[in-house]
This record gives C-alpha cells, sequence and structure tokens, in this order.
C-alpha cells in the first residue's frame, strides 16, 4: 500500500492544462452524465440490483456522499456498504480487482447482500484520464474499471500512453472525437479533485486501495478473506 508521501506527491491537485498536456492534445469540453434515482436498477429474482448509474446517497454521512456520486454495484436494499478508494495505476488495485473482487462479486454483490462502490482516487494524470473515460461511460463504469485494471500492465507502461487509455476506450464504443470531448470536462475534472480532497481531509485516507465498511475504515488485510470476514460481523 502506499505511503502518504507516494500519495500526495503529485500535489493536492491538477489543472486542466496539466490534463491536457501530460495525455498529449486535447479536444472539447464534453457533458458529464447526471444523476439518477436509485430506484434505476435491475430486479435479478428477488433481489434488485444496482444498474451502473450514479446513484443518490443512502444516507447524510459524509462517506455516502461524495463530490462525484457514486456507481455501486450490488443491493439496492443492501443494509453493508463497501466503499473502495481505488487507482487505476495502483498495482495493488489491479491485483486486488483482479483476484479478490471476483470472489466478493460471486457471494456479497450479484446475490445482493452488500452494495460495492469503487470510488475514484487520483495519484497521477493517467489515473484522471481513466476515471474520466469511466464516469462518461455512464452504467458500463464498473466494466470499463474492471477493464483498465486487467490491462493495467499494458496501458500504464506504455510509451504512449495516452492512446493506450484510448484503446481500451474504443472497446466500449468511445470514438476518438468523443475521447478528446471527455479530457476536456472541466467540470468532471473538478469533481474527481473535490472527492480525492474530502478522502485525504476527511476520511484520513493514506493510499490505495483504502475500504471503508459502512463508514469505518477497513485496518485488515485486503484479501477475500479478510473483507468477508468483517462483512459477515454486519450481516
Amino acid at each position: 500500500m502506499l505511503n502518504r508521501r507516494n500519495l500526495l506527491v503529485t500535489g493536492s491537485s491538477v489543472g486542466l492544462a496539466t490534463l491536457i498536456y501530460g495525455c498529449s492534445d486535447s479536444g472539447k469540453s464534453g457533458p458529464q452524465a447526471g444523476i439518477v434515482s436509485q430506484a434505476n436498477a435491475q430486479e435479478v429474482g428477488e433481489v434488485v440490483l444496482y444498474d451502473g448509474s450514479q446513484a443518490e446517497p443512502i444516507n447524510g454521512d459524509a462517506i455516502n456522499n461524495p463530490p462525484l456520486p457514486d456507481r455501486p454495484m450490488g443491493g439496492v436494499n443492501a443494509t453493508v456498504t463497501v466503499i473502495e478508494y481505488a487507482s487505476p495505476t495502483c498495482p495493488h488495485c489491479a491485483y486486488f480487482h483482479m483476484t479478490e473482487l471476483p470472489k466478493l462479486q460471486e457471494e456479497y454483490i450479484d446475490t445482493g447482500r452488500i452494495r460495492f462502490i469503487t470510488r475514484p482516487f487520483r495519484r497521477n494524470v493517467l489515473d484522471l484520464a481513466v476515471f474520466m473515460v469511466a464516469e462518461s461511460a455512464g452504467e458500463q463504469y464498473n466494466e470499463v474499471m474492471s477493464a483498465y485494471m486487467e490491462t493495467q500492465n499494458i496501458w500504464a507502461a506504455s510509451e504512449n500512453p495516452r492512446q493506450a487509455i484510448f484503446d481500451v476506450a474504443q472497446q466500449f464504443g468511445f470514438t476518438q472525437e468523443r475521447f478528446e470531448e471527455i479530457l476536456t470536462d472541466e467540470d468532471l475534472l473538478a469533481a474527481l479533485e473535490a472527492t480525492r480532497e474530502q478522502a485525504i481531509n476527511r476520511f484520513g485516507l493514506q493510499g490505495t486501495p483504502t475500504f471503508y465498511i459502512n463508514g469505518a475504515k477497513f485496518e485488515g488485510n485486503p484479501t477475500y478473506e479478510g473483507l468477508s470476514a468483517e462483512i459477515d460481523k454486519r450481516l
């Protein structure tokens, strides 16, 4: 897990110019998906699951009210909420998403027993680009995040990471024009930065991945076994 010095090495904020020039040239500003009601969900048998849309907060607690609305997976009526602050360029996050999350998904998420949220925390300009693509994918947010986690060793290590990030985006129907628009969405950029600042200043986040279970910071080993043990205590 990253220490605080590494976490903050890029500073507390990043300007739009940094995003544009850090990722090469720019495009035009594009729209951000709007917030939808939790009622916009899908029924699987007797379980009502989130459909990937931005969801209304489950309560007024700060941990459940990030500046950029969440796109949960799992049960709309779940009593346990697991929040993961993740960075697409973090190797620990990629490992979790490839090895541990599928087990949680099978046992707890797809069965509606918990609400699971992958919340953005950028560490660098590549993270920003990935998060902007994922958020702009709307209901495919979680699928896009998984794709970037699974291919982290390709795009993050590329000599042209901007193009490599676009290559993944293309798999989800993004055109070059749309990709350019996304990277200059100032409202989305501001929301991502505000979400980062909230995590640091309000919740004491010091590295990625960091997990919160029903608002309490998880201090154990972020494995399926470690997380499931804490989840089971709350079910």
